[in-house]
């Protein structure tokens, strides 16, 4: 597969849409000094190559009673087992992440819980799924970093 090419345009308007994915065109082609039919025809060429894939919404989860993050570590009985260990998993909407991984774990969880005791029934939740043979829990104390930028920046260095 080969590498769309961006340019500086596409930077830009890329860096406005991760702060705001809701930001209508014309906004962003006021701070851009371009017409909001160029921004619209590089977003939807974005879109079209997959750089862009829909948009996303963020929650604040401390305002909605979910403040307590943890990971949870999967030990699988078998590794064939993982499709329907992801499917069960799936049904859990306290589970916000799964990845399948090497290593340690075969699968690895980011959970959110309103506390400790709804974390622990959650857990128990993921060791009752069928081919589940075991977990590892850590605990978030805190989100230290969560920045979509810097890769973004990153890569876009690595293009030109």
């Amino acid at each position: 597969m080969s590498k769309v090419k961006l340019d500086e345009i596409d930077h830009q308007i890329l860096d406005i849409l991760i702060d705001n994915s809701r930001i209508p065109f014309t906004d962003i082609s006021k701070r851009l000094l371009i017409s909001a039919g160029t921004v619209h025809v590089r977003v939807k060429k974005m879109e079209e190559a997959g750089i862009i894939r829909g948009s996303s919404l963020n929650l604040d989860y401390v305002k909605l009673g979910y403040s307590f993050i943890a990971y949870v570590g999967i030990f699988l009985e078998k590794t064939s087992a993982t499709d329907e260990v992801l499917q069960a998993l799936n049904e859990i909407p306290f589970i916000t992440v799964a990845h399948i991984t090497t290593g340690k774990f075969n699968v690895f969880c980011k959970v959110r819980a309103r506390d400790t005791h709804h974390a622990k029934d959650i857990i128990f939740m993921i060791d009752d799924v069928d081919g589940v043979s075991r977990t590892e829990t850590m605990i978030s104390l805190d989100e230290s970093i969560n920045d979509k930028k810097r890769l973004m920046h990153r890569i876009f260095n690595e293009l030109n």
